[in-house]
């Protein structure tokens, strides 16, 4: 896709969200369904069911996903979608990407082991490896639009507002 197509696609949705700002938010959803016979969940992904369960450094087989991993593959799909996006929109060339998320936990936190141990990531880094003849002026832009724009970015970035709810049946 280049800059042309993507701005055609784009632009009624653009114009959508102007002029109706509550058309442009949308209630993204996630839904899994407990395992009965272990420590995990049954999430659909839309593609198929990921069984999520213990990591094994809280005693888990590593069978299953691990949610934090699946937290960077998030923030990977959607920085790496973003990066191609902004690439496409500057009209940056890329000939090649590799994009890497790395994130530290500590453990005791989650097995309450510590209390001063956090529970979730205390680090997150992200990285992309691109080749392209771009100068380093248009690639200090991209990084810069592709952390404004990747969802899951801000989102970690910018603690949204949360809550739970639990339910009895």
């Amino acid at each position: 896709m280049d800059v042309t197509a993507l701005r055609a696609l784009q632009a009624p949705l653009k114009d959508k969200y102007r002029e109706t700002p509550e058309a442009g938010v949308v209630t993204l959803k996630a839904h899994g369904e407990l395992d009965d016979q272990h420590i995990a969940c049954k999430v659909e992904t839309g593609r198929a069911i990921a069984l999520a369960g213990l990591h094994p450094a809280t005693g888990g087989s590593g069978a299953e996903l691990c949610s934090g991993d699946m937290l960077l593959e998030a923030l990977v799909a959607c920085a790496g979608v973003t990066l191609k996006a902004v690439a496409t929109a500057l009209e940056i060339e890329l000939k090649k990407g590799i994009v890497r998320a790395e994130g530290d936990l500590d453990f005791r936190g989650t097995l309450g082991v510590a209390k001063d141990a956090p529970v979730g990531f205390k680090a997150i880094r992200l990285s992309f490896d691109v080749e392209t003849d771009a100068p380093q002026e248009k690639l200090d832009t991209l990084l810069k639009l592709t952390e404004r724009y990747c969802v899951v970015f801000q989102t970690l970035n910018v603690k949204p507002e949360l809550s739970a709810v639990l339910k009895v049946a």
